[in-house]
């Protein structure tokens, strides 16, 4: 992750965790929903902003939000591996996993250059090669 990237993330999840801890849940939300914009297509970050948002549903007892979110953790595995996310998705159980959506101007001027079908071909040929890799190691 680069460092401006990094540093606007881990902004968004202080401003978030803070807003959890004095139970405003709904400013919490926005500011995951902004942190997942910037960490969707780094496995560690993704994890994290969707594990706070199922602690947001769960202390809102939202049954949605916590269906949604315990779905999203299982996919963010997929979605790593293959590198394909909805670009600008913020990650809600409100919206669809797999629709992309409008950037806030802030936070695209950070992801500028990001370019997913990039990170989709260099993690499927990265896999392919592994995948090789392992093959020959047991055909030996």
């Amino acid at each position: 992750m680069k460092a401006t990237i990094r540093s606007a993330f881990d902004q968004e999840m202080s401003l978030a965790k803070d807003a959890y801890n004095r139970r405003q849940l709904d400013d919490s939300f926005k500011l995951l929903e902004r942190a997942h914009i910037l960490g969707q297509r780094y496995f560690i970050a993704h994890l994290i902003t969707h594990w706070w948002m199922l602690k947001v549903g769960i202390r809102k007892m939202d049954w949605r939000e916590i269906r949604g979110q315990v779905l999203r953790l299982i996919a963010v595995i997929p979605a790593y591996l293959l590198g394909w996310v909805p670009r600008g998705n913020t990650g809600g159980a409100n919206v669809s996993a797999l629709k992309p959506m409008p950037i806030p101007d802030d936070l695209a001027a950070l992801l500028k250059g990001n370019n997913v079908w990039v990170d989709m071909f260099m993690r499927v040929i990265s896999w392919s090669f592994i995948g090789t890799i392992a093959c020959i190691g047991v055909l030996k």
